[in-house]
């Protein structure tokens, strides 16, 4: 069976439909199955937002981009003009092959994936302190030559 959001190979990880009693077939959909719990939990904020589009009587929202995302959005549109040129202006879009397709498409999400990359590296995004635990160590290796009893040349604690 599929993921039902990114089609990859489930994993142990579905769904109940609570609104069913117990002996219910539809109590357990077998086609909301997922791969992880990351996926499940996208199926949950995709499925509150549907009922909550249903009960309010409106459609569906589109994508909430961040200012950040929507400024490397606007940047893609060189990648796809650099990869338009290569093949032609004079083409349809309409009459590209599967390959300038891939083409086009590989070159702005390779853009968009690099400007957010470079957007949130260089904002020296660090996860937040937790409390009780020490410091967070930037080089995890930083101590390692300390703890090796080959690069000593004496015996370590446990040694011999």
């Amino acid at each position: 069976m599929k993921c039902w959001i990114c089609s990859r190979e489930a994993r142990g990880f579905g769904i109940t439909d609570t609104r069913y009693a117990i002996g219910d077939a539809r109590r357990y959909p077998v086609r909301w199955v997922f791969c992880s719990k990351r996926c499940q939990d996208a199926f949950h904020r995709f499925y509150s937002v549907r009922v909550e589009a249903e009960r309010k009587d409106e459609e569906l929202p589109m994508i909430d981009a961040t200012e950040f995302e929507q400024a490397a959005i606007r940047g893609c549109l060189k990648a796809f003009g650099s990869a338009a040129g290569e093949i032609g202006y004079a083409k349809p879009l309409g009459d590209y092959t599967e390959a300038d397709a891939l083409r086009v498409v590989d070159s702005i999400v390779t853009c968009f994936v690099n400007a957010m990359a470079d957007r949130y590296g260089s904002t020296g995004f660090n996860f937040p302190p937790v409390r009780g635990l020490a410091e967070v160590v930037q080089d995890p290796f930083s101590d390692l030559k300390n703890d090796l009893p080959w690069e000593e040349g004496t015996a370590q604690k446990g040694g011999v």
